[in-house]
């Protein structure tokens, strides 16, 4: 079993390696560079003809795609710690607060850096990507608006999706992390995100 991985700030493939240090799990990693379009080259459309990463190969040759996806994979064959909840409460909360990152934050962000974003202008033209920079102006406005919902709607708990560490703080801290990245930090006055933020950078797992 090996990994298709890029470095940061690739926020997905480093979901998986945060999910990995935090189960305690080895595999090997294999680079794909996303600057230099690996991730298009033909022999690694066999792997995931939508062409990202990251990928799971498995041992006998099959993948599996989506960073959620692989996730659950690995808690399946790993279940402790669960990261994905226990208790059929647990579970749905995590499974919501996911979606919820993927749906109401992640979206905005990613449409700011493919939209208007100076790092994917050349790599929009080489691949003939029509880029709206109007569309990611406002997306990086509605991105600020979600981390202002995302404050007030974690008051009182140490973490996403309750009192547990999981597999929702993950997503959450690979978005977070990859829109300060591109410009847009945790804003001044969410004090709960950033209370967050900072408890959950300290883990370990957060150097993956």
């Amino acid at each position: 079993m090996k990994l298709y991985d890029e470095n940061m700030p690739a926020p997905n493939p480093r979901r998986v390696r945060i999910f990995l240090a935090e189960k305690g799990i080895t595999i090997p990693l294999v680079n794909v560079s996303l600057a230099k379009a690996e991730h298009k080259a033909p022999d690694f459309l066999t792997k995931n003809s939508l062409g990202q990463i990251p990928v799971l190969e498995l041992d006998d040759g099959s993948t599996i795609s989506e960073t959620v996806s692989i996730c659950r994979y690995l808690e399946a064959l790993h279940p402790t710690p669960a990261l994905f909840g226990t208790t059929p409460k647990e579970i749905g909360l995590i499974d919501m607060w996911i979606r919820r990152v993927e749906l109401q934050l992640m979206s905005q962000i990613g449409n700011v850096w493919i939209n208007s974003h100076k790092y994917t202008e050349k790599y929009a033209e080489k691949y003939g990507i029509k880029r709206f920079p109007d569309f990611g102006e406002e997306s990086a406005k509605r991105a600020v608006g979600r981390l202002h919902w995302l404050d007030g709607d974690i008051a009182g708990r140490d973490f996403i999706a309750g009192d547990t560490y999981s597999m929702a703080d993950i997503a959450a801290l690979t978005v977070i992390d990859f829109a300060g990245f591109i410009g847009i930090p945790i804003p001044e006055r969410c004090d709960n995100l950033k209370a967050w933020h900072e408890r959950v950078s300290a883990r370990p797992s957060a150097q993956a």
